[in-house]
């Protein structure tokens, strides 16, 4: 029962002043924990009724203005509220199950030491399944927690904890009006490590067998995070509105991080064991600055439907790059952004699920309907989006319609009307119609460049504005060298570029607008030449993005493509740009060629890493190169080697993520000694990436019984949603098509009932399960006829995106061979 827009909306025209008393009571060593609440509201029409949210509760017992309610007031999900007078007071109490799937009260037992950690997940409409409440964003309300549990755990919540302290016992002060979605607590014997700034404590928490790399880590995650709050407290005027500022690393999050506030939420993947690179210091820096942006866009000023989830999300993303570049000393954010996300938002707006940023709300029609729009479109193009807004409006603008917008709805909610009508204030611009062009719309401009009399023409194809830089070349000794670079604004006229006679033209060559990029032949040519000798990589970022869109509108051969991959990728010398060019690669492989094609293809790919290897690059490169190697070669007794080392034959040490791809790889490859070494492997890391990496590694050992075991597990077993992910991620290799083709059909009958049974976080984990080997016409004739059955709307969403890729896949085959 996924609330609907109009359940919504009619609830909020009912009730209003909503007030929340939680009380927990939660042992480590039961299947469930008891909720209590006790929910104070008005209603505007006395003698009507209404509902809470509740969760799959036993034992439920619900009194209403001191009369107990029957048991059929409840009906496993809701509980129907009568006959409401004007003020109300509700006092719900139940047993709710612990989960494994990220929704709701998440019980985790770390391997390495069995302790148990318990946190409350309750994004979107989850926190039903921890207390009984009105789940809707727009009925905002303060939440007085009280927690009962070991007393040897920390508990960690989003409100200050109130003395005096009562072993066993927490008990934390309201928070400010808040959405459900956003409450939140933490349970556990938690590695702690605190600061104070600004007149207030802060603190990151961490599981006990993570103490190490939290210790590694803290001084730089004290340093980001009072770099990102000063820079925030210096532009927003509107000050932080909570009390303290907790950010907890926990297990079995399904989001990236979640901005829960005051205590925000983080996969603790972002702290991993051994080492953590260069590239992933600077995205975990990214996700700070962006979950710590949320404490205004999202937490003070909150949504009142999902249409607009971008003014939370887009902003966010934005300006978590912008301040891990600005403030937290990451100047290559926005070349990672522009080499990694870009591309998915561009493949995101030409299928079929595409939306605009801000879509209508009548499109949005309930949760689980939007739990499908929190993708690549409300993140990266949004991201894209506002940068291009910013560049259109100035920043100065910008941020007085940013300040305006805040203040005025400070504690509230707001809409895309608001937002736009803050702006227009400010700037006394017609931001409505550029919002009506760029929000409002789907899909994306093409910009191309054409030579008449040989100067460069500029022109557009599509109906937005855009305010973007052309840099034109000069090829001089085998490289392409900036000649001149200035700002232009691309409408209805075609714009001359003279400065770019017998120059090579790159428009977007910095990615300040989202369009599609066309270059001429002359400086086609010249790129795909040249492409990593171009200086700047947020160019060479573009560029990639750009030659990777032209194989999948099949107007570029896939092994075109995989050539300049081995020309350019031993050159390049940014490992953001290296990463993502490699996955994309990747891709090309198993979806644009056909089955027999892709072990040479890798063998392609594993020779590009070698070769950038023996180039002796800086070190994020080398271990983007080693990382790219350890999952292409073929070359078993190398691999084998690295394992009894301890470290490649460059010298890079082996930390416990590359041992787990090496092994996978051994595994994937069918060495013979590979279920031995995953053995031997498993023993030797007891913690939970050692329970992953051997699910994955065992999954993808070519061998009919362990792929009929791993199958077992996923879809007959009751795994987590890390289990589930890391079997499946072993379980589909490209270069196993004929031993796993039958499974595909196993896949499109199964995944339904599983994900149906396991509800809206896990239905999303079982689409990214779809098979990763090459298909043809007849599979996507098999997921036509699974989708015209019952598909729940989450893992339907992710299918339907799924169709979409494999028909372009087909006829990028179809076209050439």
């Amino acid at each position: 029962m996924s609330l609907t827009l109009s359940e919504s909306r009619g609830r909020a025209a009912l009730i209003a002043d909503v007030d929340y008393q939680v009380s927990l009571t939660l042992a480590d060593d039961a299947d469930t924990f008891e909720s209590t609440s006790i929910v104070r509201f008005s209603c505007s029409r006395p003698g009507t009724s209404s509902f809470l949210e509740l969760a799959d509760g036993a034992d439920v017992t619900v009194t209403l203005n001191g009369k107990q309610l029957p048991p059929t007031s409840y009906d496993g999900r809701r509980i129907t509220l009568p006959d409401l007078t004007g003020d109300n007071v509700a006092l719900v109490c139940a047993r709710l199950p612990y989960v494994t799937n990220g929704d709701g009260m998440h019980r985790f037992v770390d391997p390495v030491d069995g302790e148990t950690y318990v946190s409350a997940y309750c994004g979107m409409d989850n926190a039903q399944r921890v207390f009984a409440c009105f789940d809707q964003p727009d009925l905002k309300a303060p939440i007085t927690l009280d927690v009962s549990a070991d007393e040897c755990w920390t508990v960690l919540a989003s409100g200050r904890r109130v003395e005096p302290h009562i072993p066993g016992r927490w008990r934390f002060a309201p928070t400010p009006p808040i959405p459900t979605a956003l409450f939140v607590v933490c349970l556990g014997p938690w590695h702690s490590t605190g600061f104070e700034h600004s007149g207030r404590r802060f603190g990151w928490h961490a599981r006990q067998s993570l103490a190490k790399e939290l210790t590694r880590d803290s001084e730089e995650l004290r340093r980001v995070t009072i770099a990102c709050w000063d820079h925030y407290a210096s532009v927003f005027r509107e000050p932080y509105a909570f009390d303290d500022y907790h950010q907890v690393f926990v297990p079995g999050l399904n989001w990236g991080a979640l901005e829960t506030p005051g205590c925000v939420t983080y996969r603790d993947e972002m702290l991993p064991a051994g080492r953590i690179s260069d590239q992933e210091r600077q995205r975990r820096a990214t996700v700070i600055a962006h979950e710590m942006a949320h404490m205004w866009f999202g937490n003070l000023v909150t949504m009142r439907w999902f249409d607009d989830a971008w003014l939370s999300e887009s902003f966010a993303d934005y300006m978590g790059f912008l301040v891990a570049d600005r403030a937290a000393g990451f100047s290559e954010t926005w070349v990672d952004f522009d080499a990694a996300f870009l591309p998915m938002a561009y493949a995101a707006d030409e299928r079929r699920s595409t939306h605009p940023v801000a879509p209508e709300p009548a499109a949005v029609t309930d949760v689980d309907a939007a739990y499908g729009n929190f993708d690549s479109l409300s993140y990266a193009k949004g991201n894209a989006v506002v940068r291009q807004l910013v560049t259109w409006l100035g920043e100065e603008d910008f941020l007085a319609g940013v300040n305006g917008y805040l203040t005025r709805h400070r504690f509230g909610t707001a809409s895309l009307t608001d937002f736009v009508s803050a702006l227009s204030d400010a700037s006394g611009r017609d931001v409505a119609g550029w919002v009506d062009a760029w929000l409002r719309t789907t899909g994306f401009d093409t910009l191309t460049v054409t030579r008449d009399a040989d100067i460069p023409v500029l022109s557009r194809t599509g109906c937005r504005p855009h305010r973007l830089r052309v840099t034109s070349y000069d090829v001089t000794d085998g490289a392409l060298r900036p000649a001149s670079t200035r700002t232009v604004d691309v409408g209805d006229d075609p714009v001359w570029l003279p400065e770019g006679r017998d120059r090579v033209v790159v428009p977007n060559s910095h990615a300040d607008t989202f369009a599609r990029l066309r270059l001429d032949r002359h400086s086609f040519t010249a790129v795909t030449a040249h492409l990593s000798a171009i200086p700047d990589p947020k160019t060479r970022a573009v560029l990639w993005t750009a030659l990777g869109d032209l194989v999948r509108r099949a107007e570029l051969d896939p092994c075109d493509y995989l050539d300049l991959v081995s020309r350019h990728l031993p050159g390049e010398g940014h490992s953001a740009i290296f990463e993502a060019a490699l996955e994309r690669a990747r891709r090309v492989v198993a979806r644009y060629l056909a089955a027999d094609r892709v072990a040479s293809a890798l063998d392609i790919l594993a020779v590009a890493c070698r070769d950038a290897l023996n180039a002796a690059p800086a070190p994020a490169v080398a271990l983007a190169a080693v990382r790219g190697l350890a999952s292409t070669s073929r070359d078993a007794a190398l691999l084998g080697a690295w394992l009894a080392e301890d470290r490649t034959d460059t010298g890079i040490a082996l930390d416990p993520r590359l041992r787990w791809d090496v092994l996978r790889r051994l595994a994937e490859i069918g060495d013979p000694a590979a279920p031995a070494l995953v053995e031997a492997e498993r023993r030797r890391d007891p913690s939970i990436a050692g329970e992953l990496g051997t699910a994955r590694a065992s999954a993808a050992l070519p061998d009919p019984a362990a792929k009929a075991s791993a199958w077992n597990a996923m879809f007959s077993g009751e795994p987590s949603n890390r289990l589930f992910a890391e079997t499946a991620q072993g379980f589909w290799s490209a270069e196993q098509h004929d031993l796993l083709a039958p499974y595909v059909e196993c896949y499109l009958a199964e995944a339904p009932a599983l994900a149906a049974r396991r509800g809206q976080s896990f239905s999303l984990v079982v689409g990214h399960a779809f098979p990763t080997i090459p298909l043809g016409a007849d599979a996507l004739a098999m997921l036509d006829r699974a989708l015209s059955g019952e598909v729940p709307t989450v893992l339907r969403r992710a299918w339907e995106d799924r169709r979409d890729d494999l028909a372009l896949a087909v006829a990028v085959r179809r076209r050439f061979g």
